[in-house]
């Protein structure tokens, strides 16, 4: 069975050669607008969903995997910052307290879907100015949510996570594996 994996993202790229060396990558151009009607904590799981879908209707005859993270941080969604004064906003807002990570994983092959999210809490440490400005220096932030990376240099500011490592990199690499097996078995 042919696997695609619907994201540009090189970390859920490496992580799912620990599932599977043999796949594609087709990343998936779409919209990833969450309507205002759907719970912060189920917006991961929609955006894979957008995703897997829109390529699976390219590759009926594949597995498409579609993956997307949010970080929630007293409701609000902290997706990519736009520029380094919204990542300090970010991580201001992190600095000291507890937030969410949810990754959201949806399997489609033709018309058949199956999602699931999977959600770790995260703690920072406080965050002094200079280090919320010297982690914003190195450009680790601007390419993720939340502005942190818990696989590079963001992992300084954590001080614990409460669930699976690999969803708060992206891609929850245990359950998938055994979501994929399950999903392909069912064909």
């Amino acid at each position: 069975m042919n696997v695609i994996l619907a994201s540009a993202s090189p970390r859920r790229q490496e992580l799912l050669k620990y599932i599977t060396a043999e796949f594609q990558v087709v990343p998936a151009d779409v919209d990833e607008t969450v309507p205002a009607e759907v719970p912060s904590e189920e917006a991961a799981e929609f955006l894979a969903a957008r995703k897997a879908v829109h390529i699976a209707a390219m590759y009926p005859d594949s597995v498409v995997i579609g993956s997307d993270t949010v970080v929630i941080a007293d409701g609000e969604i902290l997706g990519k910052p736009v520029n380094e004064a919204d990542a300090e906003r970010m991580l201001r807002k992190l600095s000291g307290k507890v937030h969410r990570v949810v990754t959201g994983v949806c399997l489609a092959c033709g018309k058949r879907t199956f999602s699931f999210s999977q959600a770790t809490d995260v703690k920072f440490y406080p965050l002094t100015e200079e280090e919320i400005r010297d982690y914003i220096a190195t450009g680790d932030p601007m390419d993720k949510a939340g502005a942190y990376g818990i696989q590079s240099e963001g992992c300084v500011l954590i001080e614990k996570i409460d669930g699976d490592f690999f969803t708060v990199m992206g891609l929850p690499v245990a359950r998938l594996k055994r979501v994929l097996k399950m999903f392909i078995e069912n064909m």
